[in-house]
This record gives structure tokens, C-alpha cells and sequence, in this order.
């Protein structure tokens, strides 16, 4: 491409939105990012894991707390038991050799057994009851030692309230005193059995006593029980909740640790991610950058991560919407300010032939500001009909045909001719795409060829298929692009007009437009130039390269 008039107004120093690495930049990060998701181990959120871990932590204490005291509480009420029947067999021995008479059918002398069981019990400990061969209670420790039960009533109800009310761990019906003698006489009836009986049961005051009830046998003749009871169960229980505090006071310090841990891993880590957007939001800031939390490897970390490319990738977005601005203000005022001095010429000129030249440099400045005002639309629109349309799959051959043949239709005499000369068996190479941007690259690259092209020539459109990428080609016979400018050509505004060329009919942004609708469909577009014998440029050659589908 000859270069007899070049424009390059946009600012070097302005982020380049148009790079072709960008995307694979991105995609190696998301890769990386889905990686480190893929080797954390176990499946699911880290954070998650470590809430539910934490809870499980808490739970489990209380758990295991709760087992090692129910051992605690069998054990202890087990060793009652057999002091209890230790004390009842000792007892029922004494009152077998001491308090028998009879013979041959022995029985018991029920005065004489009270007295000794008198002696041997200790009603301030436990309570002692003898029953003789029928069931019949002869002795009860209680009567021997001869107390007052004293007990505090409860406060009065008021005549209104008809019952205790809601309460939050309602207490047990104490059972009744028919349900209590009933429980006694069966463990009674089964000791007249010959077998000793022991467990734990209700008392006549309602409290839970532990009880052993042994027979007094003589040879095989059961002569009567003796029934031990120990009321001292829920001071064993008291001893079992007062163990389980240290387990409730550990279970609370790690639950209380670990909300604070939480707090400090996810509630604040969130908070400084809002308060940053908020200074975002509040343009005191461009961007989000929290490089401790971008560094952390957890969901927090993904997302302060995403959040920073988030708001560089709108950064940068502003950045080059601003500069765009700059640039179309630049290249909107150059027409305008010709156009405003040849009007205020074209009053005090009266010459016929200066006349027509000023009113030629007027329609050529329309036309240029015509094709400037149309190619900014153009360019402003891109962004919303990329995001708006879904990619699917494109038949570039068939895509590239078609527009070929319709220059081919509408060329005229004398007008440069475009040809479509794919590799043989890839027109029907299939592309993920756009179908509408895709059409406009290829329509800028050949309009783009044809300006450039000598009066006659030829522009080629190749398509080839190779290592899984669609290839198009557009080459043209004209001069060729100046080394150093390979890359320029694809800033925005940048013009470079073949010398003869209509002054206005490029604006500098079709290559910049083409770029970056390659760009958002993976692919590249570059620029070189094609060389035959004793490197002569023989014209400039296009190349965009897409990811084929299988």
C-alpha cells in the first residue's frame, strides 16, 4: 500500500483493546484458574469444606462427650447396683442363719428379722424394706428410724391459670403411688422366684431410685425379700450433666472460634470486595485491586481475581472509548475546518474556474465526513451486535462465495476484479461464529484491496484448512505496505491513500473494525507482504485465522 498521505492519530500511550493475544491471555488464565479448581482434592467449594468442618468439629465434641458420659452414668449406676446387692446379700444371709425357725418347714421370725434388719441397714444412706414369703411388707427402714419427710410446697397458682403454661423442656408426670406399688410388688413377686432382681425405677416420691431386691432362702424354701434402694440416681445424674459442661464450654469455644475464623476468611475478605466496587462505582478508583485476596487459592481468591480482571477489562474499555472520542473529535474537525474555509472563501471568490475547485474541495469534504460519520456507527454498534448475536456454526467457503460473487455481479468495465480461489476441499470449512462481522471482514479486506489495487487487477480470496484453523487470505497487486508500517495499518484513523485515490474514501477504521471482530471470534488478522524474484514487492496480502470446528 503506497503511503502518500498517512493519518495516525490514535495515542500510543492508550491500552490496545485490538491485541491479538489478548484473548489467549485470557483463555491461559481461565485455564489456570479451572486447573487449581480441578487439583483441590475433594470435590466441591474449599470454603464450603472448611464451614462444614467447622460445624462437624462442634457437633462431634458434644457427640463424643455425650457417649463417654453415658459410659460414665452406666458405670456408676452399675457400680450402685452391686454395692447395693453386695449390701442385700449380706443382709438375707444373716436374717437365713439368725432369724429362721421351723422344722421341717422352716420360716421367718418377722420380729426378730426387723430387729436385725434394723441393725444392719442405714436408713440415712438407703431404704431397707423386708417382705416375708406371700409379698407382704414386715419392715421398712423408714418406720424404724422413725423421720418427718419434709418438702417444700410449690408457689400457689392463681385461680385463672389453668395450667403450667409453654415451657421449653416441659417436666415428666410423676407417676402415681398405685403405679409405684405396682412396680415394687413386680419386683418383689419375681424375687419370691429365687432370682435377684436389680434396676431402676420410680420411688414413692417420684424420684428415680436404684433397686436390688435379693431373696432370703433357706436350702430351696424362699422365706421372704429383702429390697435395698438407693435415692441417690439423680445425684449421680447431676455428676453426669456437671462432667458434660467442660464438653458444652469446648463445643462453644469452637464454634465461637470458628465464626470468628469465618468472619475473618469470608465476611471481611466480601466487605472489602463491596467497598472497593463501591469506590469504583464512586469513580475514586479505576479498578479493583486487592493483590493479599487475589493471592488467596479459594473461592475468595477466584472471585477477587475476576472482580480486578473485571474491572481492568472496563477500565481499559474506558480508556479506549475515550481515546475514540479524541480520535473521531480529531478527524471530524480536519473536514469541517476545510469546509468551513472554503465556504467563507467561495464569497469573495468570483473567478469561474477557482469557484469550481472550492466547490470539488467541498463535495470531497462531505463525502469524507459521509463516509467518517457512517464508519463510526459502524464501529460503535460492533460491540453490542457481538454481545448480542450467538456464535454457531458458519460455512466460511459458502459465506466467502457469496460475497465474492456479488462484486463480481455489480463490477464494471475497467474496475478491479475479486476472485475466490479456495484450497480444494475446504469450501465447505465450517467456522464458530457470527455470520454477520465475519461477512464485514471480509468485505473490509477486499474493499480495502481493491483501493489499493492498479486499474485492471486482481483481488485473490484464498481459504485454506490447516492444524484445525480456517485460513482466509486477501491479496491485491498494489504496492505493498511499508515495512514499518505492518501493524500501523490497523490503528484507528489511520489512512494511507494510494496517490490518485478519491480524497475521503477511507476513514482509517476498516482494519481496525476487522481486527477486532477477529479478536472476539479467537482469531487473528495480519498483515505482510507478498515478494516474488530478488525480494520485488509484488502487493500486500491479508491473513485471518480462525478456529475451524472438527
Amino acid at each position: 500500500m503506497a503511503s502518500a498521505t498517512d493519518t495516525a492519530s490514535p495515542d500510543p500511550q492508550a491500552p490496545d483493546r485490538l491485541s491479538p493475544d489478548r484473548p489467549s491471555l485470557e483463555r491461559v488464565a481461565l485455564e489456570k484458574r479451572a486447573a487449581r479448581r480441578r487439583y483441590r482434592g475433594l470435590p466441591g467449594s474449599r470454603l464450603g469444606r472448611l464451614i462444614l468442618a467447622l460445624n462437624l468439629l462442634g457437633l462431634a465434641i458434644l457427640v463424643v462427650g455425650a457417649l463417654v458420659l453415658n459410659e460414665v452414668r452406666q458405670g456408676l449406676v452399675n457400680a450402685r447396683i452391686d454395692s447395693l446387692s453386695t449390701q442385700g446379700e449380706l443382709i438375707a444371709s444373716i436374717l437365713n442363719q439368725a432369724a429362721t425357725v421351723g422344722e421341717p418347714t422352716p420360716q421367718m421370725d418377722a420380729a426378730l428379722a426387723t430387729e436385725l434388719l434394723q441393725t444392719l441397714s442405714n436408713p440415712r444412706a438407703q431404704r431397707a424394706r423386708l417382705f416375708d414369703a406371700e409379698g407382704r411388707l414386715v419392715a421398712d427402714s423408714e418406720w424404724m428410724a422413725d423421720e418427718v419427710e419434709q418438702r417444700d410446697l410449690p408457689p400457689a397458682r392463681d385461680r385463672a391459670d389453668n395450667g403450667p403454661g409453654f415451657q421449653l423442656m416441659p417436666r415428666a408426670t410423676p407417676p402415681t403411688r398405685h403405679e409405684v406399688q405396682a412396680a415394687l410388688q413386680s419386683e418383689v413377686k419375681a424375687a419370691l422366684q429365687g432370682r435377684p432382681q436389680s434396676g431402676m425405677r420410680r420411688g414413692d416420691r417420684g424420684k428415680r431410685v436404684v433397686s436390688v431386691s435379693i431373696p432370703i432362702q433357706h436350702v430351696r424354701a424362699v422365706l421372704g425379700v429383702v429390697t435395698l434402694e438407693a435415692s441417690d440416681v439423680d445425684a449421680i445424674i447431676g455428676q453426669e450433666r456437671r462432667a458434660l459442661i467442660p464438653f458444652i464450654l469446648i463445643a462453644v469455644l469452637v464454634t465461637v472460634a470458628s465464626s470468628l475464623l469465618l468472619n475473618s476468611l469470608v465476611a471481611q475478605p466480601v466487605l472489602r470486595l463491596a467497598r472497593a466496587a463501591d469506590r469504583v462505582r464512586q469513580a475514586r478508583a479505576r479498578a479493583i485491586s486487592l493483590p493479599d485476596l487475589a493471592k488467596r487459592d479459594d473461592e475468595v481468591g477466584d472471585l477477587t481475581r475476576s472482580l480486578e480482571d473485571m474491572t481492568q477489562a472496563l477500565s481499559e474499555r474506558m480508556d479506549a472509548i475515550e481515546a475514540f472520542a479524541a480520535d473521531v473529535a480529531h478527524e471530524i474537525r480536519n473536514p469541517l475546518t476545510s469546509l468551513r474555509s472554503a465556504v467563507e472563501t467561495l464569497d469573495i471568490v468570483s473567478d469561474p474556474t477557482a469557484r469550481e475547485r472550492l466547490m470539488n474541495v467541498l463535495k470531497n469534504d462531505v463525502q469524507r465526513l459521509d463516509r467518517l460519520v457512517t464508519d463510526i456507527s459502524n464501529a460503535s454498534r460492533l460491540d453490542a451486535e457481538l454481545s448480542r448475536d450467538q456464535p454457531k456454526p458458519i460455512d466460511l467457503g459458502r459465506l466467502i462465495s457469496d460475497i465474492v460473487s456479488l462484486y463480481q455481479a455489480t463490477a464494471r468495465d475497467g474496475e478491479v476484479q475479486v476472485a475466490f480461489v479456495p484450497h480444494q476441499g475446504v469450501e465447505a470449512s465450517r467456522v464458530l461464529g457470527r455470520e454477520g462481522p465475519l461477512s464485514q471482514i471480509v468485505r473490509n479486506l477486499i474493499d480495502n484491496a481493491r483501493s489499493f489495487s492498479p486499474p485492471g487487477g486482481v483481488v485473490t480470496v484464498g481459504l485454506v484448512r490447516m492444524k484445525g484453523e480456517a485460513i482466509v487470505t486477501v491479496s491485491d497487486d498494489g504496492p505493498g505496505i511499508p515495512p514499518e508500517n505492518l501493524e500501523t495499518v490497523f490503528e484507528r484513523f489511520y489512512t494511507s491513500r494510494p496517490k490518485g485515490a478519491a480524497f475521503g474514501g477511507n476513514s482509517g477504521l476498516g482494519l481496525s473494525i476487522a481486527r477486532q471482530i477477529a479478536a472476539a471470534h479467537d482469531g487473528t488478522l495480519r498483515a505482510e507482504n507478498r515478494t516474488g524474484a530478488e525480494g520485488k514487492v509484488l502487493g500486500a496480502m491479508f491473513t485471518l485465522t480462525l478456529p475451524a470446528l472438527p
